[in-house]
């Protein structure tokens, strides 16, 4: 079974398109009895309990699960924790799949039982208008630890996941607000290797004001935070060289930041961090 698990708060603009994709899969359309989508409420105040009512009326296999506002990382666990596929697909409320994505991917799945998970290439929207993605967002296969470490290189919405990759890894961290997902893309990449298709299967549409990127000053404070962890993790001497080098690129973003706002002890915290890991690199 596939379970596909759709995220929300206070999106109902967005929705209707989303679970339209999801609905529309041709492997789901030849599959009837072998998949489930899962629609997880994180506290939404809109309609938003109404449409997917209606949705559930005509389709059973949709799924609500309504929570009390906790952030996308707890709904998601929520999600994965409710679900029964062997494979897992998240699709964020403002994104679309291309109606072959899951088709592929589960043939790709399958083909290779080595891989842990695999991701596609993406179309990407700001405002309505078709977006040309920049060199440095190329996405990579194979050991790919130095490539995800600037920045995150995994679309949870072009995903698909084996279900034992979280069993092994753990679930989403739900003490980062944002950047969860490159968390998660670090812990992958310290085990595994990615498995890119480079064929576009989903819109990720971007340039709305709730966009969780746009609330928060200086993301990179959570990307620390993530590094801090992958440390721990890494087991080879190169692997934690690569990261203490990218924590101090960060910690150096951080520290110019917030000696420009003048708040000199988050500052202070920054760049202790920079002399901390610059002498054991």
């Amino acid at each position: 079974m596939v379970s596909a698990i759709i995220v929300t708060h206070n999106r109902v603009a967005f929705l209707t398109e989303a679970i339209d994709s999801i609905l529309s899969q041709t492997y789901f359309q030849k599959n009837p009895d072998d998949w489930e989508l899962l629609v997880v409420d994180d506290g939404s105040t809109d309609a938003t309990p109404d449409l997917v009512t209606s949705y559930q009326k005509r389709f059973p296999r949709v799924r609500y699960i309504r929570l009390d506002h906790g952030g996308v990382s707890r709904a998601r666990n929520q999600g994965l924790r409710q679900s029964a596929g062997e494979f897992i697909a998240f699709l964020d409320s403002d994104d679309l799949w291309l109606k072959d994505k899951v088709q592929v991917q589960i043939s790709y799945l399958r083909a290779f039982p080595e891989a842990r998970f695999c991701l596609t290439e993406e179309i990407w929207v700001r405002n309505g208008r078709r977006l040309n993605q920049k060199r440095r967002h190329q996405k990579y296969s194979g050991r790919v630890l130095d490539k995800v470490l600037p920045l995150c290189l995994l679309s949870l919405s072009s995903a698909m996941f084996r279900r034992q990759l979280f069993e092994e890894i753990g679930e989403f961290d739900e003490d980062l607000p944002v950047c969860e997902d490159y968390d998660l893309g670090l812990r992958i990449a310290l085990r595994h290797p990615y498995h890119f298709l480079p064929v576009p299967l989903i819109i990720k549409r971007g340039g709305h004001p709730d966009q969780l990127s746009k609330k928060y000053w200086g993301m990179d404070r959570w990307r620390v935070q993530a590094l801090e962890k992958a440390l721990k993790l890494a087991t080879s001497e190169a692997d934690r060289s690569l990261i203490r080098a990218e924590i101090v690129n960060k910690s150096r973003v951080l520290a110019a930041g917030f000696l420009k706002r003048n708040c000199r002890p988050e500052a202070d915290f920054y760049l202790r961090k920079i002399e901390m890991h610059s002498t054991r690199l």
